[in-house]
């Protein structure tokens, strides 16, 4: 049976690019910018508070983690009140020693790993969009576990490192996400998956994209009525169900085109379309360029 996170996940081809320690003690704030990347913070000892853009705040405390697909701007502080620090990650270097904030010497109030990582795939916007903006994940022993192995790997020169920390980025996200309640999730994928009508519909798309799919074929799979799975996948997933289709479709194609020795009319077939030409042209008008084109400049 298909997985349609797994998949999801595997088109980002996340991998990790830094991660540090991160300690603060007494009173503090920092004020990070939006940054756009994915990024992760675990909180090994201590708690603090975080206040992300479009969120509500939160406290975090020992074995928390949170995940952030877009990192937007977002405060990080201690439980006292303090004027934030602001910071441009993207113009500040990384630093090559735990970070402190606050009183820097004595010992730290809250010890964190925080890091980010980046997706190499051409269709981020779209595949994150689907994605929680915020996943705040409490006591999973599983998730801490991850986190140590991706700080140990990325501070070291081993042999086949950036193929071991591709590996565990994905699963450190399958797992975040996963153990994260996605019934209450904002419209998206997780919360189309926790709806078991709605995920069946969504597992015949990412098992069989070649099939000609229409809303009624899908709503027969899900055992439901055309107009029930148009408005229940609509109001839970936030595309239509041929939009989400057509987008999983170009994403797939995208990918196979990227690839060495798969032929236009390979790619055509493997997503749903019945020739070249008819493929080309919707690749051309959802993209903006045709298949072709994008194929020789990925």
């Amino acid at each position: 049976m298909s997985d349609p996170l797994s998949q999801i996940i595997g088109l980002l081809h996340p991998r990790a690019v830094f991660s540090k320690g991160i300690s603060g003690a007494g009173r503090w704030a920092v004020r990070y910018s939006e940054f756009g990347q994915p990024g992760f913070c675990a909180v090994l000892e201590g708690g603090c508070r975080l206040a992300v853009d479009g969120e509500e705040p939160v406290s975090l405390q020992q074995g928390d983690f949170v995940l952030l697909p877009a990192t937007p701007a977002f405060t990080m502080s201690s439980f006292e009140r303090a004027t934030p620090r602001l910071i441009d990650p993207k113009l500040t270097p990384a630093p090559t020693e735990e970070v402190r904030h606050g009183r820097p010497d004595g010992s730290a109030d809250v010890r964190l790993l925080g890091g980010y990582f980046v997706f190499d795939s051409s269709d981020t916007s779209l595949l994150v969009s689907l994605l929680p903006a915020m996943v705040h994940i409490r006591g999973v022993e599983r998730l801490s576990v991850l986190v140590r192995l991706v700080g140990e790997e990325a501070g070291a020169a081993n042999a086949g490192r950036e193929f071991v920390l591709s590996r565990l980025v994905e699963i450190l996200m399958i797992e975040a996400l996963r153990a994260s309640r996605a019934k209450d999730a904002q419209p998206g994928l997780l919360r189309g998956l926790a709806d078991g009508r709605v995920a069946e519909a969504l597992r015949q798309m990412h098992g069989d994209p070649e099939r000609p799919w229409t809303v009624a074929a899908l709503a027969g799979e899900a055992g439901m009525s055309r107009s029930a799975l148009f408005e229940r996948f609509t109001r839970t997933v936030g595309l239509r169900p041929m939009e989400y289709l057509l987008a999983w479709r170009m994403a797939v194609a995208k990918d196979l085109l990227r690839s060495k020795g798969i032929g236009l009319e390979e790619v055509a077939r493997r997503v749903g379309y019945g020739s070249a030409s008819t493929f080309s042209t919707a690749f051309s008008r959802h993209v903006g360029q045709p298949p072709g084109r994008y194929a020789r400049a990925a």
